[in-house]
């Protein structure tokens, strides 16, 4: 994902006094100062709230101290994507970092795609490019089968065991499942996560007319849609049944269609899955993924239904026609030409009534005082709830996407670097800031931190995504997973074929049945070469769709699923204040709330 607006965070300036204190500290003894500089960040309020006491915070930055001693004076460089999260650690956690630890770091923030063309340079060249990686977690099934990504699981407990933070605590992180390999062990970290929902317009679906008027057209209750025909109905009753607002002419769905790189996220951020693509299996589907690539053991075997794949599959085609099919009736007319960042705001503006393909990352610019969207008393006149599934769909499935920007390390860069940037790592996950981090991006990484009480204060202007990420629903949201070889190579294919969908140039069909084979063929390639070893491309000889068919009955699998005779089955909607009383109102064992 997602080149998404930043907002530049302010940074907390300590008083003269304290300043002159702690440099005349420093002066007399190095580490007296690290300790005087990590009771400052600790009481300045920088690192409020966090869920460790402050003497814990204090017990927790001393371990930092101790263990970057060896590396004191160093400077080592990170990159990330540009996110409000990233802008955050780079201008003051890292700042905090120098002055704690003396380990000083150049945290690049820069676009994701430049991102993703440097880590393959480093690769690629084996030549140090950066010594921290904050890299999309989508990249695991590359990670783990180029065998240049550091296994996190085994550095943790061997070579760098005298860097690794013993208040860590791995388990508290709710996304791990989705940075771990088939062979059990982790490649990367959450640094930070956002999922990507359904929003509406809460005030217009609890207007007893609109209720009514619905109703009655319908024979069901408008409310937040479970399935796609629901989506469909509403989209239709508000664009051209509700039509006007206040004089102002309403849309009944929003998105973009622009072929360009961004349109690419829109289908592998897990749109297929939301019709119903693939198999059973959280966080991903197996044998057959979202991307419609089937996998045997841990290699991968084809993505087009002839070679056992689904990404020209019936449930793949149906999801390209439902997404132009909506976007031409229901979405305002310049949404067609639309890229992703030029679309982002539009339902800020106030004339659109729902959305199926939102990113909570969007959050914080949603909820600005005097938006359109927003209630004079600073709640919002919008929720986020789950995604409403396809016709394809079946319990079991994941139902959408959550970008995961993970904490990586390459085997290319020298060990005393690699040390320091693990620290450099660890601090901007560790329980100490972590809070407070999620507090300024709304990216949540620890269970122990979405169930703080700070964010029970907060959730009721925040739209329902405190709700959302303490429901067990939210497991259903992952990103992309093992069973995509190459996602550099394969993510690219995407955008350039359903464009062609998008442009017209194609029929839907003829888009994926394109997609797919070219993705066949980079695996052929990836096959040939052996670079991957024994976890690579190895492709299944091509058979008759019916064969597969019949093949993923016999064995119990889903996909790839035959046409459905009917694609539109009666609408479904729930009430989302029911739907919210439903989930749990206490966290894990695990996490207690402090």
């Amino acid at each position: 994902m997602r080149h998404l607006r930043s907002t530049k965070d302010g940074l907390l300036t300590m008083t003269s006094a304290v300043a002159l204190i702690a440099a005349s500290v420093a002066i007399a003894a190095p580490a007296r100062a690290d300790e005087a500089a990590a009771k400052k960040w600790i009481d300045s309020g920088e690192f409020q709230p966090s869920t460790l006491s402050k003497e814990d915070q204090l017990k927790e930055l001393e371990w930092f101290i101790k263990a970057a001693a060896p590396f004191k004076g160093m400077e080592i460089n990170a990159v990330s994507e540009t996110l409000t999260v990233h802008e955050y650690e780079s201008r003051t956690l890292a700042k905090a970092f120098e002055e704690i630890t003396g380990i000083k770091v150049k945290h690049d923030v820069i676009q994701e795609g430049d991102v993703v063309e440097k880590i393959q340079t480093q690769m690629q060249s084996g030549k140090n490019v950066y010594d921290a990686w904050i890299n999309d977690s989508d990249f695991i099934g590359t990670h783990f089968r180029y065998g240049q990504a550091v296994d996190l699981t085994e550095w943790m407990k061997g070579e760098a065991k005298d860097v690794t933070n013993p208040g860590l605590d791995v388990d508290d992180f709710i996304g791990k499942s989705f940075t771990t390999a088939p062979n059990g062990h982790l490649y990367q970290l959450p640094d930070q996560q956002f999922a990507n929902l359904y929003w509406f317009r809460y005030d217009w679906f609890t207007n007893p007319d609109y209720k009514a008027k619905f109703k009655a057209k319908y024979g069901y209750d408008l409310g937040v849609p479970v399935n796609w025909s629901a989506y469909e109905d509403i989209a239709e009753f508000f664009t051209n049944d509700v039509k006007e607002i206040n004089g102002v002419k309403v849309y009944g769905h929003m998105d973009y269609g622009k072929k360009d790189p961004s349109l690419g996220w829109r289908f592998t951020d897990a749109w297929l899955s939301m019709a119903g693509n693939g198999d059973k299996g959280i966080p991903n589907g197996l044998p057959v993924d979202e991307w419609g690539i089937r996998m045997e053991g841990c290699r991968p075997v084809g993505s087009s239904v002839e070679r056992g794949g689904d990404a020209n599959g019936p449930a793949a085609v149906y999801s390209i026609v439902k997404y132009l099919d909506w976007m031409k009736k229901y979405a305002p007319p310049q949404a067609q030409g639309m890229t992703f960042s030029e679309s982002g705001p539009v339902p800020s503006q106030g004339n659109i009534a729902q959305q199926i393909f939102w990113y909570t990352a969007f959050t914080a610019d949603m909820v600005k005082p005097g938006l359109p969207v927003m209630n004079a008393d600073g709640t919002p006149k919008w929720r986020m709830a789950p995604s409403p599934h396809g016709s394809y769909w079946k319990d079991g499935m994941k139902l959408g996407y959550q970008d995961v920007g993970s904490l990586t390390l390459l085997k290319s860069t020298p060990i005393d670097r690699r040390k320091a940037a693990w620290l450099y790592e660890q601090f901007i996950v560790s329980k100490t800031v972590s809070l407070k981090k999620s507090h300024v991006g709304l990216t949540f990484i620890r269970e122990s931190d979405i169930w703080d009480k700070s964010f029970t204060e907060r959730a009721p202007k925040l739209g329902g995504l405190i709700e959302f990420y303490r429901s067990p629903a939210r497991v259903q949201w992952t990103p992309t997973g093992n069973n995509v070889p190459d996602y550099p190579k394969l993510a690219q294919l995407w955008w350039q074929n359903i464009g062609d969908a998008s442009s017209g140039a194609k029929t839907p069909q003829a888009a994926m049945d394109a997609l797919a084979a070219a993705q066949d063929s980079v695996m052929e390639r990836l096959e040939k070469s052996g670079v991957q070893g024994a976890c690579g491309p190895k492709l299944n000889k091509k058979e008759t769709a019916e064969y597969w068919f019949a093949k993923s009955a016999k064995d119990g699998n889903i996909a790839p699923q035959r046409k459905l005779a009917n694609e539109k089955p009666k609408g479904e909607t729930i009430d989302y204040d029911t739907l919210i009383k439903s989930w749990p109102a206490s966290p894990p064992k695990r996490a207690e709330a402090k």
